[in-house]
């Protein structure tokens, strides 16, 4: 039985691409491309599709198709950006939803005319923003991670105190820190910002203290809220974990109106695969920004994690490349970094960098002078 489309569609014939690595021989490769166009789109057996709307505009089209190197193949498909609802998540079902569980396909990049991009509002802040919010206007950035896990609300109010004295711009909760009974949420996030907002008192300085915002469902809206409420200046969200498009409401409510902190735990899963996935430039800089993150935190190739040097550099470029109205915003690498390398990173990454240090910063004489050192790094340091 063949299907019919009985309605014209209501489409702008504006379409959006997106371009994928795929691996295989020349027949195959060509083969997935085309079954991409169903699978992402349709899901439906396209012999069954009869000429008309659905097969002219719901499907995918193969744009452009090419042989990279050896068994590498390159496939630029385009999508009518009706089928998107102009919502997030609808917009990554499309782009990599059904073929995630298909091996040899991994999403390079995507590229969005106005017409879909104008449907997001991106990074509240972004580098200027955030720039002018912190009040630093040439020099990177520095920011801190309290951790260890197992620390009480006091303890981990000195340690944020005591960065934010060092001279950090910004004092992050860990990834790991939530609810836990030795340092619950509601007593840490008040204890940590009032410390960083006494630290500001003292120093004369807008450091500002990022809440993670992390646990139940049904509780998230309300510990942004209460982050807020108690002085926080700045969130941190895990969206593989709570949710891209609950990174994108964080970022969009103005009763809110913070910085968002973009983690990438959990990320891993679409990233250490070279044959599957996301490339770096795509999740952590193009994704991150249409989801509203203003620093997007990826892991390091100085660091513990198996990033390459390479592909840490298209997370930069990923951040600053035009993306129609959407702004540009901060890289920051993580991941293992100590004073050790950090005239390196500098030399490699320059100065719109969130430079990112956690346990690193605990090797030293103390704290306070450890960070001190981390300023001094970052001030002295010349394109």
């Amino acid at each position: 039985m063949t299907l019919h489309s009985t309605n014209q569609l209501n489409v702008s014939g504006d379409r959006f691409t997106v371009t994928y690595s795929i691996w295989g021989s020349e027949s195959v490769a060509n083969e997935i491309s085309r079954a991409i166009c169903v699978e992402e789109t349709a899901e439906f057996p396209e012999v069954l599709i009869a000429e008309g709307d659905i097969r002219n505009h719901v499907l995918g089209q193969v744009e452009n198709f090419q042989h990279l190197e050896g068994d590498h193949y390159q496939a630029v498909l385009s999508y009518a950006i009706e089928i998107t609802s102009f919502e997030l998540l609808q917009f990554m079902n499309v782009v990599y939803g059904n073929i995630s569980m298909i091996p040899n396909i991994k999403v390079n990049r995507f590229d969005l005319p106005d017409s879909l991009l104008n449907h997001f509002k991106g990074a509240r802040f972004g580098i200027e923003g955030l720039r002018k919010l912190i009040n630093i206007p040439t020099r990177a950035f520095l920011a801190a991670a309290i951790k260890p896990m197992g620390l009480s609300p006091v303890e981990f109010a000195q340690m944020a105190y005591d960065c934010a004295i060092g001279g950090m711009d910004i004092v992050k909760d860990d990834h790991g820190l939530t609810n836990q009974t030795f340092a619950p949420f509601k007593e840490r996030v008040a204890r940590c910002a009032e410390s960083v907002q006494k630290a500001n008192q003292k120093t004369g300085e807008n450091c500002l203290y990022a809440a993670n915002i992390s646990g139940h469902f049904e509780e998230l809206v309300e510990k942004a809220v209460y982050a807020k409420q108690a002085g926080a200046g700045g969130l941190m969200v895990i969206p593989s974990l709570v949710g891209w498009d609950f990174m994108r409401y964080l970022a969009e409510e103005d009763n809110l109106g913070l910085p968002i902190i973009c983690h990438p735990a959990f990320h891993g899963s679409y990233m250490t695969s070279q044959r599957t996935g996301f490339s770096y430039f795509s999740m952590y800089g193009q994704l991150v920004r249409l989801a509203g993150g203003d620093v997007t935190i990826f892991p390091n190739y100085l660091g513990r994690f198996s990033a390459a040097k390479e592909s840490c550099m298209e997370v930069v470029k990923g951040t600053k490349e035009k993306m129609g109205h959407l702004k540009t915003i901060f890289p920051s690498p993580g991941g293992g970094a100590t004073l050790n390398n950090i005239p390196e990173m500098l030399d490699v990454y320059g100065q719109d960098m969130v430079y990112l240090m956690g346990g690193g910063l605990h090797h030293g004489e103390s704290l306070v002078k450890s960070c001190q050192e981390f300023r001094h790094m970052v001030e002295l340091y010349k394109n």
